[in-house]
């Protein structure tokens, strides 16, 4: 296991071009590495407030944080590619320990800066000076020159405002008050992104690197590999299975391509794929890890201070489109296993339709009477026991933990990983998955304290943390005590250690970069708040769309695509989000779409992550070309077409938000999920052009027709029948006591915005609960007034629905429109499978003749 664990990092390590010194500087680097993780557990745990110790607030962790990041950003990442990779030098070690100094200035200095905010001294410029240039060199080195590039230009532009061209000329930014903006206030480097990065993205960057240390990587590429491994295209299947879980807790991309690739991608050439479509499987299923919950490449902690939702709302509308894009992957790999006319391996039949339905249909049942009876049982327990509960949970987990331990030690421990070994039979589905339930016991806790105990992600990240770290310590002797024949020595209590001990500097090691990714991030987002940039790129966008809906969108989508290039996921989303969700929320209002604004960053999200795939910068694809040594740019084209669902997705979320599951009832969205992973494999059939039999560009073109109308079925039947109707604006009070309550009234509205410039937009008004129009006028906390014929706001009450609407005084209302009683959009669904069952009857007249 620890073999394993070591050449993976070492991997990793040459890929992003690290440096794995040895003697006293990796020494010291190591030592370095496990004080960042040891501190981050410090302050995620209730322990300082108990002990009344080591108390810091948010601004002396950013800065603790950064300072361990770029100290460690100058020992680990070299200058050049030249540089020496076998030893520091000194001018490395000097640049890092200056850098390191510029960053805990922030906590050293804390008392004095708390008393005089915005008063800057010499040695707070002198510190800013230091400290901008040499983060940005540490993000050059880490990550590549893009990021550090983006952000010098963000710099740039704040201090050149008033010499930059008409469309983009601003006041302009002095020094000094970028200085301080930037460095000393939490308003730029120190701001909400490497906040988010301290207290929540390390934990679970550390939980992921403990779970793949205590051999839960392992058990879940050979879980997959079993259970998949008897179908056409196996191995490749497999691959997208291991890398979804692997992606469920996993903060990179790439990591995750080297961590599962290493094992896959061999496996999948073996069978008959090529290196570049073999690597690129693992791409599009490493890169579709990043938008799966919980963590999704820890942007869902950003979201939740972005969006200003709740955690568990995030996860719940990230659900659905994550999840049909990896069913419509596995689809696409059995596509192409059927163009190479692969066959199962080891001489095994795929079992029969019915059988596999059976199968599914009784592990959804267990699954789910597990989850209720934990859910429920743990609920009554909680008041049972009182102020003892957690002890009684406490105490059934450890009996859970040492019973699974019992089932594990009763099977044959699982094989190390050997790419090279011949594929000639798979392991047994039910050895594999008893031999490491107890690696499920963390993952429970985490969902348990995220999802019912409402704790927050950091904390339960720890909780999470905490039982990964007694697996570690203790499930090597228990096994060997628990195996009574004494066949295998699964190790020692000291062996244990040394798994802990690597795990907490492996997920230091991998913080490295996303925390000197998301301080860099800042300064973007510093940038942005300080100079009003947002408003000139919705302006710029405005401009080149020319008042297009669609063509605002691609245009959205293109620039989130190269914004996010050589990003990590972290920053990426930063960067995106920051940039372009409120372009995408401004024009949407002015061309009539309201969006819901979790909708709108997850389409840049969305895009930003594509930015990984897509050529000539798609640094997944590099990765997986240097593990199948086939060519990156065909591994990223490749990858890009497999990906073109994922790209799909985000138009179709922003029109029809039943796919984020937005005001959608639990059986409504039972059949939103069903209907829209039909869809996804119709529409993944169509770009592969191949359904049952190779389609012809007719039928790809009316599968691409079906897909669309099941995904929106609204954009047809808006044509045959109007869901609004018309009402003079003078009518409004009228119109109010019409409608039914807690339907949606849509208004258009004419008005200056912050910057006091004309313009016309759209909005959703909800109507209350009232006998009369007049009232439910007043619970809206509206007054009108007429004048030259225009109907315009008199009042908005403080604290009243319409201010949370942004409805301000003076401003005119030019248009309502109220909702219609007509038919459902989902009657459209009908004509859709109509047309898609004649192309099934084509293909299948086609293949009985074959």
């Amino acid at each position: 296991m620890q073999e394993k664990q070591l050449s993976t990092e070492e991997l990793i390590a040459q890929d992003v071009g690290a440096r794995l010194p040895i003697g006293p500087m990796g020494w010291l680097i190591t030592t370095l590495a496990l004080a960042w993780s040891l501190f981050q557990l410090w302050i995620a745990s209730p322990l300082p407030f108990l002990v009344g110790f080591g108390v810091l607030n948010d601004t002396e962790t950013r800065a603790i944080h950064l300072t361990f990041a770029l100290l460690l950003a100058y020992l680990v990442f070299p200058a050049f590619r030249s540089s020496p990779r076998e030893r520091v030098p000194v001018a490395d070690i000097v640049l890092g320990i200056i850098a390191a100094c510029a960053a805990s200035y922030l906590f050293v200095m804390y008392q004095d800066l708390a008393q005089r905010p915005g008063n800057l001294t010499t040695a707070d410029l002198i510190t800013a000076c230091i400290g901008i240039p040499l983060l940005l060199e540490a993000a050059r080195r880490a990550l590549g020159p893009a990021l550090a590039v983006i952000a010098l230009v963000f710099l740039i532009y704040s201090l050149a405002g008033p010499y930059m061209p008409g469309l983009l000329a601003h006041r302009g930014v002095s020094f000094t008050a970028l200085a301080n903006h930037q460095w000393i206030t939490t308003e730029g480097v120190f701001g909400i992104a490497l906040g988010v990065s301290t207290s929540f993205v390390f934990l679970f960057v550390l939980f992921g690197a403990l779970l793949e240390r205590a051999g839960a990587g392992h058990y879940f590429i050979q879980l997959a590999f079993s259970m998949l491994g008897h179908l056409r295209g196996g191995p490749a299947k497999a691959a997208v299975v291991a890398s979804g879980l692997t992606g469920l807790i996993s903060g990179s991309s790439i990591a995750n391509v080297v961590t599962t690739g290493t094992f896959t991608i061999p496996m999948m050439k073996r069978v008959g794929f090529s290196a570049e479509k073999a690597g690129a499987v693992e791409v599009a299923s490493s890169v579709n890890g990043q938008i799966m919950p919980p963590v999704m490449g820890a942007a869902a902690f950003l979201m939740v201070e972005y969006v200003g939702i709740p955690y568990v709302e995030i996860i719940k509308h990230a659900f659905l489109p994550a999840a049909i894009s990896y069913i419509a992957l596995l689809y696409i790999v059995h596509l192409e296993a059927l163009k190479l006319g692969m066959e199962p391996i080891g001489g095994q039949q795929p079992k029969t339709w019915l059988r596999r339905l059976t199968g599914f249909a009784f592990g959804t049942v267990l699954i789910s009477g597990l989850s209720l009876a934990v859910y429920y049982g743990l609920g009554w327990l909680k008041p049972a026991l009182g102020d003892y509960a957690l002890e009684g949970v406490s105490l059934l987990l450890a009996l859970a933990y040492v019973g699974l331990l019992k089932i594990a030690a009763s099977n044959e421990p699982l094989p190390a990983e050997d790419p090279d070994k011949p594929l000639t039979e798979l392991p047994q589905t039910r050895a594999v998955l008893l031999s490491g339930l107890h690696f499920l016991l963390p993952v429970v806790v985490l969902v348990w304290c995220l999802m019912i105990e409402r704790l927050s992600p950091g904390l339960s990240a720890f909780w999470g943390t905490v039982m990964l770290v007694i697996i570690l310590l203790t499930q090597r002797p228990l096994l060997n005590w628990l195996r009574t024949d004494g066949k295998h020595d699964y190790g020692s209590v000291r062996d244990g250690v040394v798994d802990l001990r690597e795990g907490l500097i492996a997920g230091a090691r991998n913080m490295i970069g996303i925390g000197i990714a998301t301080a860099t991030a800042g300064i973007i987002v510093g940038a942005v708040s300080q100079t009003g940039v947002g408003l000139v790129l919705a302006d710029l966008v405005e401009v080149l769309s020319m008042g297009n809906l669609l063509l605002m969108l691609i245009l959205t989508a293109v620039l989130s695509l190269i914004l996010g290039m050589g990003l990590p996921t972290t920053a990426n989303y930063i960067v995106v989000s920051s940039l372009l969700a409120p372009v995408v929320v401004t024009l949407g209002q002015q061309n009539g779409l309201i969006v819901p604004l979790i909708a709108v960053h997850l389409f840049v999200f969305y895009f930003g992550i594509m930015a990984d795939v897509t050529p000539p910068v798609g640094l997944a694809s590099f990765a997986a070309a240097a593990v199948s040594k086939g060519d990156p740019i065909k591994t990223g084209i490749t990858a890009f077409y497999y990906s073109l669902r994922t790209a799909a997705l985000p138009f179709l979320f922003i029109f029809n938000t039943d796919l984020l599951l937005i005001d959608v009832d639990f059986s409504h969205g039972v059949l939103i999920f069903v209907v829209a992973t039909i869809a996804m494999l119709i529409f993944a059939a169509a770009t592969q052009g191949y359904f049952l039999v190779k389609s012809r560009w007719y039928e790809s073109l009316a599968l691409l027709l079906v897909a669309f109308t099941l995904f929106r079925p609204g954009f047809w039947m808006d044509m045959v029948h109007n869901p609004y109707r018309d009402t003079p604006p003078a009518q409004l009070t009228q119109t109010l006591g019409d409608v039914a309550a807690e339907s949606t009234l849509r208004l258009r509205i004419a008005g200056e915005d912050a910057v006091g410039k004309h313009r016309e937009y759209s909005l959703l008004l909800g109507v209350p609960q009232g006998a009369t129009g007049e009232e439910r006028l007043a619970k809206l906390g509206l007054s009108l007034y007429e004048q030259d014929g225009k109907t315009l706001i008199d009042n908005v009450a403080f604290g009243s629905p319409a201010a949370d609407a942004n409805l301000q005084f003076d401003q005119q209302i030019v248009a309502v429109s109220a909702p219609t009683e007509g038919w459902r959009k989902e009657l459209m669904w009908l004509p859709g499978f109509l047309l898609f069952g004649l192309i099934v009857m084509l293909q299948r007249r086609r293949q009985k003749a074959a």
